[in-house]
């Protein structure tokens, strides 16, 4: 294998941590648009929730699709299309006024968005291969950032005056100038498969035949399942922090917000130092410690009565499980005789399948026995992460 000539790398990488920013808007600005969109089409509870589900429906229904676009035509033009298609339909969410036409968009917005952090993952992997140093955290912590950007920005521009059509359309086109503006310095595909053969054992790059197999591996299903536990707590936090603090907690309805905001702030400053944290104690204590810090935060929330201790409990939950899935990604692409694209694919799949069916499976745990009982087997799933990594082999 030939060595790879040197190139300015910090280009790829601020271009890579733009895309994992962009995605982070997107995603957030259709959470404002949600009331809109139950007011317009008169819906109930249960019938949004029912319509809230094409969203992640499109997403794991693309995301092993967008494997084999990646190793076809490479992740840079995959986020540059699927970005497009997001900025597209974006505006596009607040026009529909059918609930066959709102679907039928959201569904194709969440395919959209599954494509780009399939592709973003992937690509992320490939820079930090060439970086020579930890940047997924980062990167994560850039989604993050923009999560709470988009979430912000989009009732500010409303706020202002403009229509919540306009403000979509505004969001939209920030979101095609930075692709546009860093579409050029992403990777392009012969470099990404440069990089694939270097750093996963010389695997051949062009062998499709393998890519389900590899869907099979043990080291895939091991990854793939930690992280859906992972993002099962995240989708705990924001479909059922706010339930529980006004449920168990006595809390007003105008402040149950306050968990979910706790989690975000300390999983985005976390993710944001992550990578000085990774390189420091590496991705295996990270992981172990920081299952243990989520799996006690969890506890704290539902094992003790004081509002405060709960937000502590929130707290300590957005910390350790902030910098998990990044190490799992960075592991996905380090695999050998894996590609990485069919590792990060197969890794997102079952992450969002997590967030996506996760809190509906604990939905029907509280209605059994209990949400605090079903937020603790959340944390007891965080401490088998933490005791089953603490056995494994570090990848190199």
């Amino acid at each position: 294998m030939k060595d790879i000539n040197p190139i300015n790398t910090q280009l790829p990488k601020r271009a890579t941590q733009a895309i994992f920013f962009i995605c982070g808007v997107g995603i957030s600005s259709w959470a404002i648009m949600v009331p809109f969109a139950k007011d317009r089409l008169g819906l109930n509870d249960g019938s949004l929730g029912l319509l809230l589900l094409l969203l992640g429906a499109g997403a794991i229904s693309t995301m092993p699709v967008s494997g084999v676009l990646i190793h076809k035509f490479g992740s840079r033009l995959v986020i540059l299309i699927a970005s497009i298609l997001v900025a597209i339909t974006l505006p596009l969410l607040m026009l529909m006024n059918t609930v066959i036409s709102l679907g039928v968009v959201l569904f194709v917005f969440g395919s959209a968005i599954g494509t780009v952090d399939v592709a973003m993952n992937a690509h992320g992997v490939q820079v930090q291969n060439l970086y020579g140093k930890p940047i997924m955290s980062s990167l994560h912590g850039l989604f993050s950032a923009g999560g709470l950007l988009g979430s912000l920005g989009l009732g500010f521009l409303i706020k202002l005056g403009l229509s919540p059509v306009v403000a979509a359309v505004s969001i939209a086109a920030l979101l095609l100038l930075i692709v546009g503006v860093q579409y050029g310095s992403l990777l392009t595909a012969s470099y990404e498969k440069e990089l694939s053969e270097k750093f996963e054992g010389n695997m051949e790059s062009g062998d499709k035949s393998g890519a389900g197999k590899h869907w099979l591996k043990g080291s895939v299903i091991y990854l793939g399942l930690m992280c859906f536990v992972v993002f099962l707590s995240e989708g705990a936090m924001l479909d059922w922090s706010a339930v529980f603090l006004k449920e168990n907690r006595g809390v007003d309805v105008a402040l149950a917000g306050l968990g979910y905001a706790a989690f975000s702030v300390a999983m985005a400053t976390m993710r944001l130092l992550g990578d000085k944290i990774v390189s420091q104690f590496s991705g295996k204590k990270v992981v172990v410690y920081g299952s243990l810090i989520a799996a006690a935060g969890l506890f704290t929330v539902v094992l003790t009565p004081w509002l405060l201790t709960s937000l502590l409990g929130f707290v300590l939950l957005g910390i350790g499980a902030a910098n998990i899935v990044p190490v799992f990604f960075s592991e996905g692409g380090r695999l050998k005789d894996v590609s990485s694209t069919v590792a990060i694919t197969a890794i997102s799949t079952l992450g969002y399948a997590g967030q996506l069916a996760g809190p509906a499976t604990l939905g029907f745990i509280a209605h059994q026995a209990s949400l605090p009982a079903a937020l603790g087997v959340t944390g007891f799933l965080l401490l088998l992460v933490g005791i089953t990594y603490s056995f494994r082999k570090e990848a190199k």
